[in-house]
């Protein structure tokens, strides 16, 4: 099963989207809150239909009915049906710095791309915004070394290491991955250096 596309999320996803976090045996209960609650600011309870599962798997393009700056993509197969998502968004106070929050691929289909086409197609967006840098944090727990070893290998570098961040023995391991723009101050636009 492999990844046809890549698009926009909304309300009616929630639960696929909670489905993956839970299925890729990773994730603590407490961080699946966190992803949770990040896409229950952008799209809040009262504006999710009411839905069955045939219909969370069929595309929706609506937008987030909120002013959140989180930005959601999703990873669909030729049928339709959400086997990945990100979220990322402008870090307040920088530079045109951006946080990946979230990325996570259902792990029937991981291996196949899903994730790096996620990847790519947040910094193609990113790029688009002419942003300096991406930085993504992750786990230094065992289970995360696939997860490390697929940042590295699409050119983040390990930035920072804070020692026993999370819990004893697990410590916070930040990546960051800057882009090639050059900001034209005149015109608001960036240039990409060849």
């Amino acid at each position: 099963m492999a990844v046809a596309r890549i698009g926009e999320l909304s309300a009616a996803h929630r639960a696929r989207i909670a489905a993956i976090l839970e299925a890729t045996a990773v994730f603590r209960r407490e961080e699946i809150d966190v992803a949770l609650e990040l896409f229950d600011e952008t799209f809040p309870r009262d504006t999710r239909p009411t839905i069955d599962a045939a219909t969370a798997a069929a595309p929706c393009n609506d937008a987030p009915p909120t002013d959140s700056s989180y930005v959601f993509l999703g990873a669909f197969t030729p049928e339709d049906e959400l086997v990945g998502y990100a979220c990322y968004g402008p870090t307040p106070d920088t530079d045109r710095t951006f946080d990946l929050y979230w990325i996570a691929v259902d792990p029937t289909v991981q291996g196949t791309g899903g994730g790096t086409r996620l990847m790519t197609e947040v910094e193609r967006r990113l790029e688009g915004l002419n942003a300096r840098m991406l930085v993504v944090e992750t786990s230094s727990r065992p289970e995360y070394a696939p997860t490390r070893a697929f940042y590295e290998r699409r050119g983040y570098a390990e930035a920072a290491r804070v020692r026993e961040f999370y819990a004893p023995g697990d410590d916070r391991v930040i990546f960051t991955k800057r882009f090639q723009g050059i900001f034209n101050s005149s015109t608001g636009r960036g240039a990409v250096q060849q």
